[in-house]
């Protein structure tokens, strides 16, 4: 049986990254991939999504990100993603939906069906893409309209003529209702007030949103979204939706009807399609197994590493779910993997008395 020093699972930004320095200290390692294809989350984004939304927080370590332009981010980003696997050797394994992780006698075996890797280390990098997130409200099941994630988005054309609520207070948000007001009647409903951002958004800006983060994950608590602490900013693209008055945001409905919404008030919209722009959860149920949960509910952290498994490194989870902090987290994760495993590997000193 080979037991390799790690295994990665998931190859998108923090995963390759993680891979990349894995091998720069000389990390017996495999990567795997659940996607029949390289590119991470980015292959699945919506056809809108230029390079010039990208702003090159997509570069891997150790190369230059393609460069800002107005070309499809899911078509250019799996391609950069491709040659980066190609040129740097990275070993993944595709497609591979790992099943569960379990802990025999200190060594880590990962499963997907009817295989197995044994690893002394383990580096989860699965992200959040894969496990979108709708909220249950009352009357959510007798909806006679269509209701859609925005995980699913298929353009602006689908929803021309049909009355679309949006729900949720993220960038996502604000993206789509900036491609679907100019087609047809939107509404906006949040469960807090936004937040606008009307400075210029930095790099220390991002990492200070990204060190806010990482503070609740220390603690063990539920990781927030980054963008809930960087605000939300409206691009050139959005200008016109914002004339036509799609960011008046109204407060959460009370209840959804066959037809529509009812309001707080009383009153009611009818409306022909809910389209839920409310995020994405951490895809970590099959690290279950380990039980890494504190008991506020999250995964707490040291850095990457899981205090309740230090064998285990985790990334794109809480501040690493933004591309803000994927590269950096992809780095302490090997960094963190070969601590471990030095001190593992480590003769215990002897009183020479």
């Amino acid at each position: 049986m080979e037991i390799l020093d790690a295994v990665v699972i998931g190859a998108g930004q923090a995963g390759l990254s993680a891979a990349f320095h894995l091998a720069r200290l000389g990390m017996s390692h495999v990567v795997l991939d659940a996607d029949e294809a390289p590119g991470g989350a980015w292959q699945h984004r919506w056809d809108s999504l230029t390079m010039h939304d990208v702003h090159g927080i997509a570069a891997l370590p150790g190369s230059t990100a393609p460069g800002d332009s107005g070309l499809r981010a899911n078509t250019v980003l799996p391609s950069y993603f491709s040659a980066y696997e190609r040129v740097h050797a990275i070993p993944v394994v595709r497609p591979v939906a790992v099943d569960r992780v379990e802990d025999q006698d200190g060594l880590l075996v990962t499963r997907a069906a009817d295989r197995s890797w044994t690893s002394r280390a383990l580096v989860n990098a699965t992200g959040t893409w894969s496990h979108p997130f709708v909220p249950h409200y009352p009357g959510i099941a007798t909806f006679g309209g269509e209701q859609l994630h925005a995980a699913d988005y298929p353009g602006p054309e689908h929803f021309r003529g049909r009355r679309t609520l949006v729900v949720g207070g993220g960038a996502s948000a604000v993206q789509l209702l900036g491609e679907i007001a100019p087609v047809t009647d939107t509404l906006w409903v949040t469960r807090r007030l936004p937040l606008w951002r009307t400075d210029d958004f930095t790099p220390e800006g991002g990492r200070a949103a990204v060190a806010l983060v990482e503070d609740r994950v220390r603690r063990g608590l539920p990781p927030a979204s980054v963008v809930s602490v960087t605000g939300l900013a409206l691009r050139e693209q959005e200008r016109e939706a914002s004339l036509l008055g799609a960011y008046e945001r109204r407060p959460m409905f009370a209840e959804i009807q066959p037809d529509g919404v009812r309001w707080a008030d009383g009153s009611t919209s009818r409306v022909d399609v809910i389209l839920w722009a409310t995020g994405f959860r951490p895809a970590v149920g099959h690290l279950a197994p380990l039980r890494l949960r504190s008991p506020h509910g999250g995964i707490q952290l040291d850095g990457t590493t899981v205090v309740a498994n230090p064998r285990v490194q985790l990334v794109g989870y809480g501040p690493s779910a933004s591309t803000i902090g994927a590269n950096r987290a992809g780095r302490q994760a090997a960094r963190g993997v070969a601590g471990r495993l030095t001190a593992d590997r480590a003769e215990p000193v002897r009183d020479a008395g």
